[in-house]
């Protein structure tokens, strides 16, 4: 009996052209104890009203062949209908929607997207409208312009508050679900933002890990190439230098009595091996020590100054005019590369006079020169002086000089011209002088 009193409605029908918001609709009323019927569109729900009518009628706006609208107008102006509540069901995205459906006489709104308690909520409102009858009557009509139209409104005034507040409180809720879904992208935004700089700060960790792991890989290949050439050199050279000596020696042996001046002469052969082999183990030495030690700013003018010390120039005469300030960023053995430069000069320069350090800049470049008026260096050997096997016979000292100085990736060429000198230049990239 109380379960009487409290539903005493127990038919609605939903007028729905989709049939998954139709029975959507249908699964939230039947859950709240009410019998339910579809229609696909409005000339199928008045053959339905026509035929078992019903206590409430849920339309849906926009349907084929008749709206909601019209649907509304055509219940409400049949006095064996007018009684029935009819509750628009729209997503309700023009103010005019509201006006339109008040011309048409509608009792309630329900805005989509809904939900079981929402339903509940105007299902409630409606009851109570019912149970009470409307206070005003019949209200004569009442012209309403919204959007540059016209409409005709005959709502009561507790019809009209009742649709205001109801699609006032769902804007009230969409306005509260959006401030809150704007405090949810708030937090994700800040979260990526975090995210962001996370990622700026792995990428920098991540940059400055592959040049340092650039660095140790060159290291290493450097290193890796220098194992090689000492290997070769004390594997290689010393060990076949050796034993040509050794077999120079047997052949000076077996002529000693027989022929003492080839005797000699095989002798010599050896000495000059033993010298050789000297030189090789000396190189061993000095090219172990070439990136030892951290590269360090130096007084350009100094080393220099300092190179000629270890030399014998005799009458040759040096011309140091490089800057007093300029600094240069290399190996600490890079004096060894200007004393070297020097020796060279003075040993293969022949009618030699002048040695002259200068600095030149080209664009960007700068490079310090070294340049002498001797007999110069052929075009076909220009590059062969700074290989190994070259030096082997006339000083490794050039081939040591380029290994020095790439270590601050310092290139060293010679650019003389046949004839009236030799001409090194020592290019020097960004940021290894100042």
């Amino acid at each position: 009996m109380a379960d009487t009193e409290k539903k005493p409605i127990r038919k609605i029908l939903v007028v729905e052209d989709s049939r998954t918001q139709a029975e959507y609709l249908r699964h939230i009323l039947e859950n709240e104890g009410y019998r339910v019927t579809l229609a696909e569109n409005g000339n199928e729900a008045l053959e339905q009203i026509a035929i078992d009518r019903p206590s409430i009628i849920f339309t849906d706006i926009v349907m084929p062949e008749l709206d909601g609208y019209d649907l509304c107008r055509r219940i409400k102006a049949d006095e064996k209908t007018a009684k029935i509540p009819v509750i628009l069901v729209t997503q309700l995205f023009d103010p005019a929607d509201v006006i339109r459906g008040l011309e048409a006489g509608a009792d309630d709104f329900i805005i989509k997207p809904f939900e079981a308690g929402y339903i509940r909520t105007r299902l409630a409102t409606i009851l109570s409208a019912m149970q009470h009858p409307d206070p005003d009557g019949d209200l004569p009509p009442l012209p309403v312009t919204a959007g540059g139209k016209t409409y005709t409104v005959t709502s009561s005034r507790l019809r009209i508050f009742n649709i205001l507040l109801s699609t006032y409180e769902v804007a009230v809720s969409k306005n509260a679900e959006l401030l809150e879904a704007q405090d949810r992208l708030g937090s994700v935004n800040e979260q990526l933002q975090q995210a962001v700089e996370n990622l700026k700060l792995s990428n920098t960790r991540l940059t400055q890990e592959n040049i340092e792991r650039q660095r140790v890989q060159k290291a290493l290949d450097e290193a890796n190439t220098k194992l090689n050439l000492m290997a070769s050199i004390t594997r290689h050279d010393v060990i076949n230098q050796l034993t040509s000596q050794h077999e120079t020696l047997e052949s000076a042996l077996q002529l000693r009595d027989r022929d003492p001046k080839k005797a000699w002469e095989h002798v010599a052969t050896a000495e000059e091996i033993a010298t050789r082999t000297l030189n090789a183990i000396r190189f061993t030495g000095e090219y172990q020590k070439v990136g030892v030690k951290a590269p360090q700013w130096q007084n350009l003018r100094m080393l220099v100054d300092a190179a000629v010390k270890h030399t014998t120039p005799g009458t040759i005469v040096i011309a140091n005019t490089l800057p007093q300030n300029q600094e240069i960023y290399a190996d600490p053995l890079i004096e060894k590369v200007f004393a070297n430069l020097i020796d060279n000069a003075i040993k293969y320069g022949q009618k030699l006079t002048s040695i002259r350090f200068t600095l030149e800049t080209n664009g960007d470049a700068a490079i310090i020169v070294c340049e002498d008026d001797g007999v110069g260096i052929p075009e076909k050997k220009k590059e062969l002086v700074f290989s190994y096997e070259y030096g082997m016979d006339s000083g490794l000292g050039l081939f040591l000089s380029r290994e020095i100085l790439a270590i601050t990736g310092i290139t060293l060429r010679e650019t003389g011209t046949e004839g009236t000198g030799a001409r090194f230049e020592l290019r020097c990239p960004n940021g290894t002088l100042r």
